[in-house]
């Protein structure tokens, strides 16, 4: 809509008060704290897209974001990495010296998916805190506002919501290392869970595509390494992803 035709219609609705121009629209978009001293900070609120505001039920597009380019997204860039990874690491082995086993190490495909559950979950953690954070701030996605704000004092504390009345980064640089540990704190959390579910039944499925050999399973080096790091990596982006992203969205909302 043009500023022509925003004023017309401000006088049909309110014909005694004078409608806002743009400049002072981009000035009330700026926070309270701030007081622009210039033009060129009218012109940065007016290039900014304001976020929107949390909504009232689970629309179209929160779904879309959660499970498509969050879910999905994430399972085809995880898969797709750990694949590369395992292609990498396992290709250039000497199973002569150090055969690919289940159990042994040094190449232990049990002990790679413990430390590939536990580092994903903290990796994919942090990435979807600044993704998300940075997606309501554009405007990109809408919080989730149709949840209850808890009143319990241990669930406030696992959504931040006393630590940082103001955001859920906090501003000075002295608080960050307690804010990283409060976030490792979560991610570790995530990834007993995500062990707890995937640990076990990977292993067994191995077992299945291994060759037994003095109590232990003995592997070539292409290509159930690989393929078995893309499908963990994968379906655990799948799972998890989705879940980080609705705690940020239901956090801010």
């Amino acid at each position: 809509m043009t500023s022509t035709a925003t004023s017309w219609l401000h006088r049909l609705v309110n014909p005694t008060t004078p409608p806002a121009s743009d400049d002072e629209d981009a000035r009330a978009r700026l926070p309270d704290s701030t007081t622009p001293r210039s033009s060129h900070d009218v012109e940065a609120a007016l290039q900014e897209p304001p976020s929107r505001g949390p909504t009232d039920h689970f629309t179209p597009h929160q779904f879309f974001y959660i499970f498509i380019l969050d879910g999905l997204g994430a399972m085809i860039l995880s898969g797709g990495i750990n694949f590369a990874i395992a292609y990498a690491m396992y290709t250039s082995q000497d199973t002569t010296r150090h055969p690919i086993r289940l159990f042994q190490l040094p190449n232990t495909l049990a002990g790679d998916c413990a430390v590939t559950i536990i580092v994903q979950s903290f990796i994919t953690w942090f990435i979807e805190y600044f993704l998300v954070n940075r997606d309501i701030r554009v405007g990109g996605v809408q919080p989730i506002g149709f949840l209850p704000q808890p009143t319990e004092p241990l669930v406030r504390r696992i959504f931040f919501l006393d630590q940082y009345t103001s955001g859920v980064t906090p501003g000075p640089f002295k608080h960050w290392p307690a804010w990283v540990a409060e976030q490792a704190i979560r991610a570790f959390i995530t990834a007993v869970v995500g062990f707890l579910i995937f640990w076990g039944p990977s292993v067994g499925i191995l077992t299945a595509f291994g060759t037994k050999s003095g109590g232990d399973w003995v592997y070539d080096k292409t290509w159930v390494p690989q393929v078995f790091k893309l499908i963990l990596g994968g379906l655990l982006a799948l799972v998890q992803t989705p879940v980080y992203a609705c705690f940020w969205l239901a956090r801010e909302g």
